[in-house]
Formats: C-alpha cells, sequence, structure tokens
C-alpha cells in the first residue's frame, strides 16, 4: 500500500555528540560536590548548555517538518473529515505512563546515592578542639603519652593518642610539641622507644571527655611495631618505610589548659622544641607524599 500524500517514515533524531557532554557535565556536579563547589558550578553550566543543546537537536526536525505545513484553513482537504474516536490515543498514554514510571524507579536508586555521596561535604566534627586539661599538668621538657576523646559521642571508638612536649615559652607564649601516635606507612600505632611512667599517671575529666596522661622517656625516638618505621622527638622519620614525619595536632592554649584541634600532615621539621620549623600541609592519608614529584601520583582528598 502506497503511503498517502504527506505521510512518510518516522521521524528519526540524527546522531549526536550533546548527550555525552550531557553526562559528563553530570559526572562534574557529582565530582565538585566531593571535591570543590566551584568545579561543581562547572559541571553545572555543562550540563544546562549540553542539555539545552540535546533537546534543540532532538526536536530540531518537528520543528522544521512543523514549519512547511499549510495551515487547516487554507487549500483543499487532504482527506475526508474523520469519524469521532479517542480524544487520548492509548500510545500516548503508555510513553508518558512508561516515561513517569522509569523516573520514579530512576529517582529511587539515585536519591540515595547521591544523599552518601554529598553528605560528608556537609558533615563537621562536633568538637574541633578536645580539652586536654591545665597546662600545669604537662610538665617542661617532658613527653607524655595522652589519650583522650575525639568525638565524645561516639564514645570509646573515637579514642585517640598523641604525644605531648611541654616545649616552654616562646614570645611570653606557651609551645607544645603534640604528635598522633598514626605511623605515616600505614597507620600502625607508633610507641615511644623509651620508659613509661605508669605510677605517675594523671587521669582527668574534662567537658569533652575522659582524659589520661602518663609520662615517658623516648630517648630513642618512637618506633612503629609493625613495619619497623622510626621516628626522632620531633617526628622526623629516620628508618624504615615511612615516607614523612608524623602529623601533628594544631593545639590552643585556652584559659591556662591545653586543647587540641584537627590534625595535619607534616613533610619534615628542622630544629627541634619551640624552634622548630615544621613544613606543614594538609592532613594527608598514611602512605601518600605530600611533597615534591611524588605527591602528583595520588588522588584528590576530599574536604574535610
Amino acid at each position: 500500500m502506497e503511503p498517502q500524500q504527506g505521510q512518510g517514515k518516522p521521524h528519526l533524531p540524527p546522531p549526536s555528540l550533546w548527550p555525552i557532554g550531557f553526562a559528563i557535565g553530570i559526572v562534574c556536579i557529582l565530582v565538585g560536590l566531593i571535591v570543590s563547589w566551584p568545579a561543581a558550578a562547572v559541571g553545572a553550566l555543562v550540563t544546562v548548555v549540553f542539555g539545552f543543546l540535546w533537546v534543540r537537536d532532538v526536536t530540531g526536525g518537528y520543528r522544521h517538518e512543523d514549519a512547511g505545513i499549510e495551515p487547516a484553513d487554507r487549500g483543499e482537504a487532504a482527506m475526508p473529515e474523520p469519524a469521532p474516536g479517542e480524544r487520548f490515543p492509548r500510545s500516548v498514554f503508555l510513553e508518558g505512563a512508561t516515561l513517569g514510571l522509569g523516573s520514579v524507579i530512576a529517582g529511587i536508586v539515585t536519591v540515595p546515592i547521591l544523599g552518601f555521596t554529598i553528605a560528608p561535604v556537609f558533615q563537621h566534627p562536633h568538637h574541633d578542639e578536645i580539652d586536654l586539661g591545665p597546662i600545669t599538668n604537662f610538665k617542661e621538657g617532658q613527653f607524655v603519652i595522652t589519650t583522650f576523646l575525639r568525638d565524645p559521642g561516639e564514645g570509646e571508638i573515637s579514642r585517640r593518642t598523641a604525644y605531648v612536649r611541654n616545649n616552654g615559652f616562646i614570645d611570653a607564649k606557651p609551645s607544645f610539641t603534640v604528635l598522633s601516635n598514626r605511623c605515616a606507612h600505614l597507620g600502625c600505632p607508633v610507641q615511644p622507644n623509651g620508659p613509661m611512667f605508669d605510677k605517675q599517671k594523671i587521669e582527668e575529666t574534662t567537658k569533652t571527655g575522659d582524659v589520661s596522661l602518663i609520662p615517658t622517656l623516648p630517648a630513642g625516638g618512637f618506633g612503629c611495631p609493625c613495619h619497623g618505621g622510626q621516628y626522632d622527638q620531633e617526628g622526623n622519620r629516620t628508618a624504615g618505610p615511612p615516607v614523612r614525619a608524623l602529623d601533628r595536632y594544631e593545639f590552643y592554649i585556652r584559659n591556662g589548659r591545653l586543647a587540641v584541634g584537627r590534625t595535619y600532615s607534616v613533610s619534615h621539621v628542622d630544629g627541634a622544641g619551640a624552634s622548630a620549623k615544621i613544613h606543614k600541609y594538609k592532613e594527608t592519608g598514611p602512605g601518600e607524599h605530600v611533597d615534591g614529584p611524588e605527591q602528583w601520583f595520588y588522588p584528590l582528598q576530599p574536604p574535610t
């Protein structure tokens, strides 16, 4: 049967690269929400532009066909007036129902994934500063093994250990060295290479939880029992597989009391005690370099 005048092959959109650009924009948004807001903004812009071009390309054929159609009130009738029929064809209903159901399913699958992806960006520690007690508990020049709750709301699972030394005063301000006990190789807990004086242990309950203080004399620095990493008293790597110095805690003096904040990574330390020059970097995972060409081979760290 020959097609009637005005009938032809169904309209098919031509091949297009716009969907690829649209997908890249979506990926940039998701990555940007984890890495940085400017990247997410660029992804949103790319998504909008390529989405508009995609829709414009898909509907272009229809717009061109409609442009060549003569208004119904002009010219001769192409065919007899049709008999009354369905006002809402079944095919249109099925098409809409399929698209709607697909959108609902896609939302159910996508929203939880996006939630777990984006939520960490908006989460912040409950306590940025941990109270370790009065500075008089820390004798000048002596290391103290200090344990505390990083997040009191999480309980003992958040207990951390740091090696704290009172360096005395510099420019009339107290100076402290606060080393993390996490090895810079694979994260194992390092130990002092020297005696611990358990009988001089001090236990105190501060506003951020229980704090334990045990004096120690790490004459040989600190060592990792897992893989043999060794550090001096400033946290510098002296032997073994670690790639950098021990991480450190930020510290603050609040009304005569010592408080620690977030950790940061250190490549190495020049000097010692209050006069030490610390080469400080953003906190990085164990085993990762923080300086030199080697740092380029590690992925970006999400914001904290």
